[in-house]
């Protein structure tokens, strides 16, 4: 366990922070939740970074860091679905966006019982990129309309989220594109 490890561990008890403070009815807890939101996902770059610059790179912390990016999105997801800020007709994209990590995940673990470590690849970080900048904006959209929403026009509340869920829509293209990618490169472990 190093500093390294412990930042990528953090965003899992985080996730439970930000879906807790976005349930409670109080004013600016969806504010707070969008606050620690950016800065777990600045935990995503601080680890690796740390890693690189300390020589830290582990096989525990490449497994983690893709484990724990897709715990925190997919929670932060599903949450957003349940309380509507997420339109109802993206329940399928969610879907599709789950059974991708479930899938790639256990691509990682099959190829960690051989000793070997499936590290993320172009397609895979801008899939991570666009799934924490869709998140990012549609938690912004909602902390807006609960609780600044006396301050703003609506017009403007309305635009974060519509951006939102186009990078969303983004988010779910890298998604399957880079599950493809996976699935045809490394497609020999499932033959094994």
């Amino acid at each position: 366990m190093n500093v390294a490890n412990l930042i990528t561990l953090s965003r899992f008890p985080m996730l439970f922070v930000i879906v807790a403070l976005l349930y409670l009815p109080w004013r600016f807890t969806a504010s707070l939740a969008f606050v620690f939101f950016v800065m777990t996902a600045m935990t995503d770059w601080l680890d690796g970074y740390i890693a690189r610059r300390w020589k830290m790179v582990s096989n525990f912390g490449k497994l983690m860091d893709a484990l724990l990016d897709k715990i925190l999105s997919m929670g932060l997801f599903i949450s957003l679905l349940s309380l509507d800020v997420l339109p109802k007709w993206t329940t399928f994209l969610v879907i599709i966006i789950l059974a991708r990590e479930f899938f790639v995940t256990g691509l990682r673990l099959v190829a960690a019982s051989r000793g070997d470590v499936l590290e993320a690849d172009k397609r895979g970080k801008q899939k991570t990129v666009t799934q924490i900048l869709a998140i990012g904006a549609l938690l912004l959209a909602f902390a807006l309309k609960n609780d600044w929403a006396n301050l703003l026009s609506p017009k403007i509340i309305a635009f974060v989220y519509d951006v939102g869920v186009i990078i969303f829509c983004v988010a779910t293209y890298w998604t399957i594109s880079s599950g493809t990618y996976y699935f045809l490169k490394y497609k020999y472990l499932l033959r094994d």
